[in-house]
Parts: C-alpha cells; sequence; structure tokens
C-alpha cells in the first residue's frame, strides 16, 4: 500500500464489522485467504464466512488472526470490539504506577547511553524523555518549536530547526522519510500518514544518487559550535509489551561515527558536571 491508499483508507468512514476489519488488515499485509488461513491453522472457508460475515470468530481467533496479521496492540481492541468482545489491551500514561518499573527502565537506559545522546519517543514520534545530552544539540532552535508535544521528525525538517544545520539533509531525512512511510503500511495511523505528508512538503533536496558502498549506515551530520558531530542511530522497544502505551514507545539512540565526535560529547558531558 502506498501513501496515497492509505490517506484514502484513513479517510473513507471505518468499517464495523470485523470481516472488513479483518479484510483489511490481511489486504494490507499483502495475503491472500489461503495465505491467512493457512498460518491461523484455520480453513480458507471458514475465514471467508468471517469476513462476509456468515461466521462469527470466537474471541482466541480474532486474537491469532490479528497476531498472523502483526496488528498493533491498539488495532487489536478495535477488533475485539468488533466482534462483540471487550479489549483485551489496557492502554496507561506513562506515570501511571502499573508502568513504574518500564519507566525506570527507560531511564536507566538514556543515563546509560551518555555521554551520548537518546530520547525516547511516542507513536507518533512526540518527545516523552530524553537524556541531558539532547538538549545542548537543540540550543538556539526558536521556543515556539520546541513547545509540546515536541515531534522530533518536525525538528529534523524544519528550515528553523535541524534542517539547515543537517550537513548531509538529502540523505539523513530520504532515510526519515523511509522509516516513516514504513510505519504508515505496518499501522494505517492517519495522525502518521498526515505527518508523512506534511513532511514531504517542506524544501527537503533531493539524494545526489546512491551511497557509497563504503557505507555501512546512513549517519547523522550535524553541525554544532563550528564542528560537525557524526552520529549513527539505532532504535530499542519493549519485546514483549501487553500494554498499548509501551508497545508503541520507541527509544532513539544516537552513537558517535568517529573519534572527533565521542570526544566533542565527552566534553560537553563534563561541562555539565
Amino acid at each position: 500500500m502506498n501513501a496515497h491508499a492509505s490517506t484514502a483508507q484513513a479517510d473513507r468512514s471505518q468499517p464495523v464489522h470485523i470481516g472488513d476489519h479483518l479484510r483489511e488488515w490481511r489486504q494490507r499485509r499483502r495475503m491472500s485467504q489461503l495465505d491467512l488461513a493457512g498460518e491461523a491453522e484455520i480453513s480458507a472457508r471458514h475465514l471467508s464466512f468471517v469476513e462476509t460475515g456468515r461466521a462469527a470468530p470466537s474471541r482466541d481467533m480474532v486474537l491469532r488472526l490479528a497476531e498472523r496479521l502483526d496488528v498493533p496492540l491498539r488495532e487489536r481492541n478495535v477488533l475485539l470490539v468488533a466482534a462483540g468482545y471487550a479489549p483485551a489491551f489496557p492502554q496507561r500514561q506513562l506515570e501511571d504506577p502499573a508502568l513504574n518499573s518500564a519507566r525506570q527502565a527507560i531511564d536507566l537506559v538514556l543515563k546509560a547511553h551518555e555521554p551520548n545522546p537518546a530520547l525516547a519517543v511516542d507513536r507518533h514520534w512526540n518527545l516523552v524523555s530524553a537524556n541531558r545530552m539532547v538538549a545542548p544539540l537543540l540550543a538556539g532552535i526558536p521556543q515556539h518549536l520546541l513547545g509540546q508535544p515536541l515531534n522530533v521528525l518536525r525538528l529534523a525538517f524544519h528550515p528553523e530547526a535541524l534542517a539547515p544545520r543537517t550537513v548531509n539533509l538529502a540523505e539523513w531525512c530520504g532515510h526519515l522519510l523511509e522509516r516513516l512511510h514504513r510505519q504508515c503500511e505496518v499501522t494505517a495511523d492517519p495522525e502518521l500518514i498526515k505527518l508523512y505528508t506534511d513532511l514531504k512538503s517542506y524544501p527537503i533536496p533531493a539524494r545526489a544518487g546512491p551511497l557509497s558502498s563504503d557505507n555501512v549506515a546512513i549517519p547523522f551530520k550535524l553541525r554544532h559550535g563550528g564542528e560537525i558531530l557524526s552520529f549513527f542511530s539505532t532504535t530499542m522497544v519493549f519485546g514483549t509489551p501487553v500494554d498499548i502505551t509501551l508497545s508503541e514507545l520507541a527509544l532513539e539512540t544516537f552513537f558517535p561515527a568517529d573519534e572527533r565526535t565521542a570526544e566533542r560529547l565527552r566534553q560537553m558531558a563534563a561541562a555539565m558536571t
């Protein structure tokens, strides 16, 4: 599904029958009825009956089909409700006492990653938390762009934020757009689709050509204090979440791509102590 098709689906009225939901997710995953039936260990005939409303799936079958389709937890609740069942996955605020251990784990990872920058974002790329090494990299950005919710992708693309400081703007923003597009494909989230459309409208130059075969990853090269800092990024997620909030959190961690950047980060950290 391309972004245009995703947008068209997001704009129209949402389906209310479980069969309609299942069919859309199956088609989004480019699976035939036979493929999905085989994965879920049911007959293709029965799956066809479920999609057309001639058969009502059990709660366990809804969850099994959703798992095989890799449906996000938030949307699995939608499937359950459409089939007449109560939602199975809670959604709590990160400040909820039930998520204390998860919040502590996030804080531990962010703190332990210093003197390298790291941050946590929600499903729409809004900043949830960051370690102390992130703020210096945002110094000088107009305050009106740093209000809540602070969307880190918009900061990367905005001409008054990080875009003019990014040395390899075309490559880095192209990489971010590709990541976001994959998220739109996987989740069909209307807000992500809107974000993708908005970011495409920013004046980002096209890539000059394919990356050199010497590159192992696309770096993030940022002008800072008269120097160029170069980073590699990695993404961490909770491995077995059953809470919607946790399932949608991602930790973006940055590592120095060269010794000069590593030394500069150590100096910045020392100056903050």
